[in-house]
């Protein structure tokens, strides 16, 4: 009998892409909105998100496994559209992996002294071979490194959590009372922080089915979710508000979040926890999106599964960031933001127009998977992705409200 891959195994990698880059940059994002606000906001995110991942792979339904968005979106939406899918698809996943090669740069050469550039260069070929390897190595890799974020987390949250303060969870300690506005400018990156639909192909590919792939969706993004209110809590019951300043002014950077948390935390042991947790989540996402965008770019450019067409593959999905990153090393922050608002695209808009498409062809009858809701759940993935991008626009033209510190 043939092996089934587990679902926990697909969960973690779900889990895994999501985790890094939200978990480090919600916090700082969070800041103008603080507790109650930042939580709304990334819960809404997180449905909206496994919604429009399963109107992404219903999309797929009928088509060969190891297809991705390129095929598809050609197919159903013609050759200008694909064309800008693709940019916006490959703009992302590049970004992301530039802003942990970056930020991972900066924690090892923190931890060991060794240099940020050299540091980002070792990360970079030790852990983008396990995805030239294989989906299996990714998926055995990633539920060790959601273990390690588990207890790494777990023993820094409990130092943390074990200290939380009320009066700095609820922001008794200052003046502000107005902290929905704020919300706004952070669904860029609480977006980001449920991008895995890069991976939604590999999914598929990988169960060989659409229902075993969308449970795993659903598991990663829970999972997601629950890392995420439980560190939010306890990194706003910890540090006050006005603390965020600094770290805001640093563009984000997970150094600078981590040693604001420093600052506060009397254990040693506590603080080396979060930054074993803050590499494990970075490494988890490297290795998720690096995945997703290495089996994209093989179906768009159609390199073959041998190891030198995967290792073509390896080279379009990991030089150009690792390149950009010895050159122009910028604000963590600064990248997710972009990233997020460019995702809505290829996110909120191109799997629901995908899922229309499908269904207007083969009707309510069509065989397969086939994600929740009708005409009114595609208005509003889509009506939530355009809201998204237009804050973020919006934001950097400063027209809406940014906290500061």
């Amino acid at each position: 009998m043939e092996h089934k891959p587990s679902l926990v195994g697909g969960a973690c990698i779900i889990a895994g892409v999501c985790v890094g880059a939200g978990m480090l940059g919600l916090p700082s994002a969070g800041a103008g909105a603080w507790s109650l606000w930042s939580m709304l906001a990334v819960a809404l995110t997180m449905v909206v998100m496994t919604v429009s991942g399963w109107m992404l792979l219903e999309s797929y339904r009928g088509y060969p496994l190891r297809v991705s968005f390129d095929t598809v979106t050609r197919d159903l939406l013609g050759e200008k559209v694909n064309a800008l899918n693709n940019l916006s698809v490959y703009f992302v996943g590049g970004i992301l992996l530039y802003a942990y090669i970056t930020s991972a740069g900066l924690i090892i050469d923190g931890m060991t002294g060794m240099g940020s550039q050299l540091s980002s260069i070792l990360f970079t070929l030790a852990f983008s071979l396990l995805v030239w390897h294989s989906t299996r190595a990714v998926d055995r890799i990633s539920v060790l490194l959601v273990i390690l974020m588990g207890l790494s987390f777990a023993f820094g949250i409990s130092g943390l959590s074990m200290n939380v303060r009320l009066d700095l969870l609820l922001d008794r300690v200052g003046s502000e009372t107005h902290y929905a506005p704020y919300a706004l400018v952070m669904l860029p990156v609480a977006l980001t922080s449920f991008g895995y639909h890069h991976s939604v192909s590999s999914m598929r590919a990988y169960y060989g089915e659409e229902k075993r792939a969308s449970r795993a969706i659903l598991g990663g993004t829970l999972i997601a979710l629950a890392f995420y209110l439980v560190w939010l809590v306890s990194v706003f019951g910890n540090l006050p508000r006005s603390e965020f300043g600094p770290v805001i002014a640093e563009g984000g950077n997970v150094d600078a979040l981590l040693k604001a948390l420093g600052s506060v935390i009397e254990s040693r042991a506590v603080a080396s926890a979060l930054n074993a947790f803050s590499m494990a989540a970075i490494l988890s996402s490297f290795i998720g999106v690096g995945l997703g965008v290495f089996d994209y770019l093989a179906d768009l450019f159609k390199f073959d599964n041998s190891r030198g067409g995967r290792a073509k593959s390896w080279a379009v999905t990991f030089v150009p960031p690792l390149v950009l990153s010895l050159l122009f090393p910028f604000g963590f922050l600064v990248a997710i933001g972009y990233a997020g608002a460019v995702a809505t695209l290829w996110t909120c808009i191109i799997p629901p127009l995908l899922a229309w498409k499908v269904r207007a062809a083969q009707g309510d009858e069509g065989e397969g998977f086939r994600a929740p809701g009708g005409v009114l759940m595609i208005a509003l993935v889509i009506g939530f992705g355009v809201l998204t991008a237009a804050f973020h626009l919006l934001n950097m033209v400063e027209l809406l409200p940014a906290y500061k510190g």
